[in-house]
Parts: C-alpha cells; sequence; structure tokens
C-alpha cells in the first residue's frame, strides 16, 4: 500500500552545463569510397614536381598543424596504410609521403551533434586537492556526424559543499593507439566460440595450432593455412574463419600516450561490432578481492543493424581492454555492473526485453547466463517501460540503483529503488514519484522531453547526479542521500 505521509524526493539542479563543442576535432583517416578513386589521387600527387609537393605539403601544415597533435606522424601512418596504391616502384620523398597521407586524412568533430548520457567515478588520483573535496572522471557519450558515438572524457572536482568544478578541456582531441601483439588467451577465445555457435571442426583444427596465448598474428597466419585443407566450397568452414576474425577484433587494447589530459582522449569506434558507435558507457570502479581498483563501463556495441552489450576495462583511464560479453543473458541495452562482488559473484543489473529491470550473477565476468526479475512498471511516469542508471551505489541502507522510466508523449524521468545489501534480489525501497523530470529549459534537443544519466557517485552523504538534457547537453544535480532514503516506499 502507498504510504502517503513519504515525502517525495527532488534532486537540486546545480550546474554547470556542457554543451558540444564543435571546435574540438580529431584526425581519422578518410577513406575515399572505391579503392579506383584512391589510386587516382595518389597518382595526382606523384605526378607533382618536388617543388610542388613542398608548397602544398606547406600549406596544409600551415592550416591544420597547431590544431592537432603530432600531425606528422599522423600523415606518415596513413601513407603507410596507403603506399600500397602507388604504381610502379618509386620510392616517394618523405614530404611527398606526408602529403599523400594529408589526403587520406580528414577532421571530425566527436561531439558537434550531442554531448550526454555520462557516467561518474572517483579519479585514480585525489592528490592536491582541499579538504573534503572528491576529483571525479566523467565519461560521456559524444555524437558528431553520421551520428556516430563515441566516448570522450572530462575532469572535475566535487567539493565539500557539493559545488561542482571543471576542468576546461584541451583544444585538441586524440584517439588512442591499438596495442600491437594484444594476447588473447586461447581456452577464454574457444569458450566464446561456443557461445556464438560457430565451434566446429574447422575452428578446433585452428585451436589445436595456438598457443594457450596467442596473438592477432598468429591467427591470421593459421585461418588461411587451415582453410585450404578444407574444401573450397565449405560453406561451414567460412563462417567459422569469419567468426573467430569477428571475435577476435572486437577484443583488442588501446593505449592513450602518458601525460595526455584525460580530457584530450577520445575512445572512437575501430571496431566491427562498433562500426555505427559505443553507446551509453557505464562506468563502475570496481574492488577487487585483492583491494585494488578496476574501471569497468559495460556500454553497447552498434554496427547499424545489431546493439551488443561489450564490456570496458582500465586501471588508469591510458590503457583499455575492450571485452565481449558472452551469454543467453547478454541482449539487450543498459547493463551495469554492481561496484564488488556480492556472496562471491559478480551481479549485474539489466534489461532484457525492453521493459521490466532484473539482476543476474555470474562466476566469471565475461559470461551471464540467468536472469531473475527485480522491478516491473508501476507508476504512469514509468508504464511504457524501465531501465538502470548506472551502477548500484553502495550506502548502510542497501544498494542504491537510480533507474529511468518512460510515460506519456514518451517521457523520461530519473527515478530510484533500494536493494538488500546482503541480498539484493530483493527489493526493499522504491520511489513513487520521479527524482528528476525534464523541465521546460530541458525538454528541447535532439530526443526531446529526456533526462538521463548513466552513472551517479555518493560524496560524503550527497548524490552527485550528472544527467543529459534531451540527449543534448549534460548538466549536474544533487540530493541528499538522508532525504532521498527517506522518501523510499
Amino acid at each position: 500500500m502507498t504510504n502517503l505521509n513519504k515525502p517525495d524526493a527532488h534532486a537540486k539542479r546545480i550546474g554547470p552545463t556542457l554543451v558540444p563543442d564543435h571546435s574540438r576535432v580529431l584526425m581519422r583517416p578518410f577513406r575515399p569510397t572505391t579503392e579506383e578513386i584512391a589510386r587516382r589521387i595518389v597518382a595526382q600527387v606523384m605526378a607533382l614536381p618536388e617543388a610542388e609537393v613542398e608548397r602544398v605539403l606547406a600549406g596544409v601544415m600551415a592550416e591544420f598543424g597547431e590544431r592537432h597533435h603530432a600531425v606528422e606522424k599522423f600523415f606518415q601512418n596513413r601513407f603507410s596504410q596507403v603506399g600500397y596504391l602507388i604504381a610502379g616502384k618509386k620510392k616517394p620523398s618523405v614530404k611527398r609521403q606526408m602529403l599523400i597521407g594529408s589526403y587520406f586524412t580528414h577532421e571530425y568533430s566527436p561531439e558537434s551533434a550531442a554531448l550526454f548520457n555520462p557516467s561518474i567515478v572517483p579519479h585514480p588520483d585525489q592528490s592536491g586537492l582541499a579538504k573534503g573535496a572528491l576529483r571525479f572522471i566523467m565519461s560521456l557519450r559524444a555524437t558528431g556526424e553520421g551520428h556516430i558515438s563515441s566516448i570522450t572524457f572530462r575532469v572535475g572536482v566535487v567539493s565539500a559543499r557539493h559545488r561542482i568544478t571543471l576542468t576546461p578541456p584541451v583544444e585538441f582531441a586524440t584517439e588512442p593507439e591499438r596495442v600491437p601483439k594484444s594476447a588473447y588467451e586461447k581456452a577464454l577465445f574457444a569458450r566464446k566460440l561456443q557461445e556464438l555457435g560457430v565451434q566446429n571442426k574447422f575452428c578446433r583444427g585452428v585451436l589445436e595450432q595456438l598457443d594457450d596465448s596467442f596473438t592477432m598474428d598468429d591467427l591470421r597466419r593459421i585461418l588461411p593455412a587451415e582453410r585450404k585443407q578444407t574444401a573450397a566450397s565449405d560453406a561451414a568452414a567460412d563462417r567459422a574463419a569469419r567468426g573467430m576474425l569477428l571475435l577476435a577484433e572486437s577484443n583488442y587494447e588501446v593505449r592513450f600516450a602518458e601525460g595526455q589530459p584525460v580530457s584530450q582522449r577520445v575512445i572512437f569506434p575501430s571496431s566491427p561490432s562498433q562500426s555505427n558507435g559505443i553507446e551509453d558507457a557505464r562506468f563502475v570502479r570496481f574492488a577487487n578481492d585483492n583491494g585494488s581498483f578496476t574501471y569497468y563501463a559495460t556500454y553497447t556495441a552498434y554496427d547499424g543493424r545489431i546493439i551488443l552489450p561489450q564490456l570496458l576495462e582500465t586501471r588508469d583511464f591510458l590503457h583499455f581492454k575492450f571485452i565481449t560479453m558472452n551469454g543467453p543473458a547478454v541482449r539487450n541495452k543498459g547493463m551495469a555492473l554492481f561496484p564488488r562482488k556480492i556472496n562471491g559473484h559478480y551481479a549485474m543489473i539489466s534489461r532484457q526485453d525492453d521493459e521490466n529491470i532484473l539482476i543476474m550473477f555470474s562466476d566469471n565476468i565475461h559470461f551471464w547466463s540467468e536472469t531473475k526479475l527485480l522491478l516491473s512498471p508501476a507508476q504512469p511516469w514509468e508504464f511504457i517501460k524501465m531501465g538502470n542508471c548506472g551502477s548500484p551505489i553502495e550506502t548502510e541502507a542497501g544498494w542504491l540503483v537510480l533507474s529511468h522510466g518512460v510515460g506519456a508523449m514518451r517521457k523520461y524521468c530519473i527515478g530510484a529503488f533500494l536493494l538488500d545489501l546482503k541480498d539484493p534480489t530483493r527489493v526493499i525501497g522504491r520511489l513513487r514519484e520521479p527524482l528528476l523530470s525534464p523541465n521546460e529549459a530541458e525538454r528541447e534537443g535532439y530526443v526531446p522531453n529526456v533526462v538521463y544519466t548513466c552513472g551517479a557517485l555518493l560524496h560524503d552523504r550527497e548524490v552527485v547526479i550528472p544527467y543529459a538534457m534531451s540527449d543534448s547537453a549534460t548538466s549536474f544535480a544533487t540530493i541528499p542521500l538522508d532525504e532521498l532514503l527517506a522518501a523510499m516506499e
């Protein structure tokens, strides 16, 4: 029965507000629509006199050299990727190589369309702060040309009085480099192939030739040789070979350069499963059994047709591992990991049916099999569907979970519920009214009438909530923990 004496809990908007910054651009590979066009471009640059090459390159560097970090290195890397298009065996000069590389490079504004769906975690470095302050890293979903989403970051501080100060981002943005010779664990790789349904005789033949730890180069070397041992018309072998490559390409590592400011770092889609975006990363600082911390983020990879929940792992926000998750419970959006194991098991909040909130447990963070229903829509503002708004927050009263509910006119609001600390399958509290609803200043944007977050944090008994406004911009709100708990039914 509803307790009419319970007070409503309403978060207080405190700002600041972040809007998309069109001036922050990345250098990205530019790929002409056909190889024939690419060859024509290379041939035209190769035909230029050396003096003209130097003049044109000088103009490119004068215009773009100060807008990015290590422009010359980027141009050289692009030339190394397209140099095979040169007719004959003539080796171009270094400047001609750089000029060719510049024709296969373009600027991309990752947040030209939107900067939204934030997630917030304590920064690994808490040195040099005023008493009672906390430094945080906030991830955001940045959306640019082609509606492609990437992950960008900001750094800020919550003061002892719960005021938010953001460090201004650097002027240019940079992608990480792939970690060469990333190793794969054969036993885990084989289990994931089994989950994908492509494990067959061909796969077993390849796996038998791989060491317990292998690299992509090892896989690319063995696959063609093994394929030659099967009939040319063997469709099952073709499917298995593609599946093994796709799985390997979806599990990789990247690294940013030491000393790069956090706000300079942008994680742009770079695997087939992410080709249309990395969406809604929910970061959590996870406490390991040995007392150390690992930052995980569950996110949605999108290739334009299929959404695929995946896992991102880092200890320092410099070195990131992209890991596929498998199992019958890995589907739909909105998975959020608890910040520590519970009764010896990993735990995750999820949504399977685009309506209800579920919980699941696993002995292996990469595999999830069974789910249990937690909550279904109950109030008018959540009749259409419910979902989580980030990882659960541990309090002495229970696990605090921010949720979102969708009601009439597809209006998104932020709510909250409470789970038992020892048995999080038990719901012990729930808000009957939204914690935060879009106001008149927030209801217009790319997707109207939406407030949404991918993760909050608790600082000195104050819940700090970064939230997106209509899939366009991002701001902050806070609410005292005690006030929020008191409003729970």
